[in-house]
């Protein structure tokens, strides 16, 4: 289970995991939002069966988001979790070098479209009590018992 701040690394660590370990990967952002414009934040009750029918069909996998309320709904079953706690300064560096996601954008102009909200999104992590907070995200970090990381820097994981 690996979370974070929006642009921390989540999906390129995810990616790299499961490849390197043979692992099913879920993005957390495929199952949280309608495909509609603007999308709208779906039910948790339509995320946690997405959820639950990757896990139950995958031995194996990495989960990643920023959705604490998601997270909680499955981190009773990963073996491993991973804060990624990422100064805000380096996600919005990393924000703004993202190459295009084909699977959340239908193109690089609506992508780009999105980037100063995105950046002023990100730029308030340490500030929200939502559950895309860094609170949240320590809360779970902390409540979690079993092997878990922290990483604080890009090159922790990147060397």
């Amino acid at each position: 289970m690996i979370f974070g701040n929006s642009a921390s690394g989540k999906s390129t660590l995810a990616r790299h995991i499961s490849a390197s370990e043979g692992l099913a990967h879920l993005d957390l952002d495929g199952l949280a939002w309608t495909d509609s414009s603007p999308p709208e934040r779906l039910p948790i009750s339509v995320s946690a069966n997405g959820i639950d029918d990757f896990v139950t069909a995958n031995t194996g996998w990495v989960i990643e988001g920023c959705y604490s309320d998601l997270i909680e709904l499955v981190i009773a079953e990963a073996s491993e979790v991973i804060f990624l706690d990422l100064p805000v300064a380096q996600c919005l560096e990393n924000a703004k070098g993202r190459p295009w996601e084909p699977h959340k954008y239908s193109s690089k102009a609506a992508q780009d479209a999105n980037l100063d909200m995105l950046l002023d999104w990100i730029s308030q992590y340490t500030e929200r009590d939502d559950t895309f907070s860094r609170a949240a995200h320590l809360a779970l970090y902390e409540a979690f018992n079993g092997e878990k990381l922290i990483y604080t820097s890009n090159e922790s994981y990147f060397p």
